[in-house]
């Protein structure tokens, strides 16, 4: 399946996760697209929206290459065997991970605008993402969901490679997937549109949630 965009794929999602109502559920989606995918997610069940904020690590001279990713509160998800292939020395590492920790917090700081983040703790934390392609940055957003103590992790992508799913599965308490066509080079292919998204429409989503939250207390 090709799905049109991240909002019509975000209704499919929801469809399938429809047997959580009645639980106390927090939607996190992880900018930028997958905020696009959780809110139709949130507006369908009436969930409170938020966001995970995690970055990958770049590799040196590679930028698209991942050694790995970074989530709030010091998580840290290291592919050991890409450090020790590559030779990436330790201050290297440390100072990629301070620049993605500052990309973090200044994310967080614009997009809650003084707010404090939802909290997750004995909640189930729905983790949403418009698709996975390695899986390091799923596997940071899932690992700081539970670190913040949530009762249940769900991963909810619209598309992924069968053995991201299966390796997620490991991580997270359940992975919901659409679809898991093969053979998988990008998330991307599997959208008629697929356009760039920007932190203004991710503000907007955050806002308009917000305050139907806030009309609905």
């Amino acid at each position: 399946m090709i799905f049109v965009d991240r909002q019509e794929a975000g209704r499919q999602l929801a469809e399938a996760l429809a047997e959580l109502e009645g639980e106390d559920v927090v939607v996190l989606g992880i900018p930028r697209g997958g905020v696009v995918v959780a809110a139709e997610v949130a507006r369908a069940h009436g969930w409170p929206l938020d966001t995970v904020i995690p970055r990958k690590i770049r590799a040196p001279g590679n930028p698209e290459l991942g050694l790995g990713a970074i989530a709030p509160s010091g998580v840290r998800v290291l592919d050991q065997r890409m450090l020790e292939m590559l030779g990436v020395s330790e201050s290297y590492l440390e100072r990629e991970i301070a620049e993605e920790e500052r990309e973090i917090e200044r994310r967080s700081h614009e997009y809650r605008r003084g707010r404090p983040p939802v909290d997750v703790k004995e909640k189930v934390a729905v983790v949403v993402d418009d698709g996975i392609a390695t899986g390091g940055t799923a596997t940071a957003a899932v690992r700081w969901a539970k670190a913040q103590g949530a009762r249940r992790v769900i991963l909810a992508v619209p598309v992924a490679p069968a053995e991201g799913v299966w390796n997620l599965s490991t991580e997270a308490d359940e992975v919901v997937c659409l679809e898991t066509p093969e053979p998988f080079y990008a998330v991307g292919q599997w959208y008629q549109e697929f356009p760039q998204t920007e932190d203004d429409e991710v503000l907007r989503i955050l806002d308009d949630a917000r305050a139907r939250g806030d009309e609905e207390r």
